[in-house]
């Protein structure tokens, strides 16, 4: 009996381990994803207004193995984060919205190994559209949204699990991909200002991670284990309801066999 507790319990202490480290890489994320703001301290020759985040680490650039370097590693964290964080909550929705955050995070190296080739806010002779690395950001924002809606769809869905996600989701989806579609001015002709909303949507992609690290904080429900699974914490009980349920039939069956055989002996 105390061995099939302490088996039970293991489990939930195992996932609440897991969640903790999940929600410690996803928090660490949320502030690598806006290392943008070391330009306020490095004397980069971008003016935020007026220029991309990614014209930071474009190859001609002072510091772009340190923001690219950045990325990588805020690309490396989500992934882990995720991948800890998959049953999270329990779903085929909320999985596929952790894969999706992979992705976005597989994008990201992707956007760091086909650069920009230079700033073009600082530099009229360089294009602002360099198929490669306009692809893998397309491909960025693709999966972040996806990873975005899934996860709140799955929040909404789940009831009492994930209620930041499921309060704020509706909300931080929707101004992030306004932010993103505000920044498309100099793909199409009309350069000026997309470095404002550029950097509102980064931030808000930031504390989407920040919900997330605080969800897997918080405590689960009593009816819950932290491997998704809804009646885990009732295991023991539910065993020995089975058992002595077995034995109550076993027992049955015997009586009923012996007074069987009694009847045949009487010739009844």
């Amino acid at each position: 009996m105390h061995q099939a507790l302490e088996y039970d319990r293991t489990p939930r202490w195992y996932g609440r381990r897991r969640r903790l480290w999940a929600a410690l890489l996803l928090g660490t994320a949320a502030v690598a994803y806006n290392g943008w703001l070391l330009e306020f301290l490095l004397p980069t020759g971008l003016d935020p207004r007026h220029s991309y985040v990614s014209e930071l680490y474009a190859a001609d650039q002072p510091f772009h193995r340190l923001f690219s370097g950045i990325e990588v590693a805020c690309a490396l964290l989500v992934t882990a984060g995720a991948l800890l964080a998959r049953c999270t909550p329990p779903g085929r929705l909320a999985a596929a919205g952790w894969w999706a955050a992979i992705a976005f995070a597989g994008c990201s190296v992707a956007d760091t190994v086909v650069p920009m080739r230079c700033a073009p806010s600082v530099e009229r002779s360089c294009e602002a559209v360099n198929p490669w690395h306009t692809t893998t950001s397309a491909l960025v924002h693709f999966a972040i949204f996806s990873s975005m809606a899934l996860l709140s769809a799955a929040a909404k869905a789940g009831g009492p699990r994930l209620p930041l996600i499921r309060r704020w989701g509706p909300w931080v989806l929707p101004c992030a991909m306004v932010c993103a579609v505000a920044t498309v001015g100099p793909l199409f002709g009309g350069p000026g200002w997309h470095g404002i909303p550029q950097r509102a949507h980064l931030i808000l992609v930031g504390t989407w991670f920040a919900l997330l690290a605080v969800e897997l904080v918080r405590p689960l429900p009593d009816n819950q284990s932290a491997t998704g699974n809804p009646t885990a914490t009732h295991t023991p009980a539910r065993s020995l309801q089975r058992r002595i349920g077995s034995d109550v039939s076993e027992g049955q069956s015997a009586v009923n066999g012996r007074t069987a055989r009694l009847r045949s002996r009487a010739g009844l």
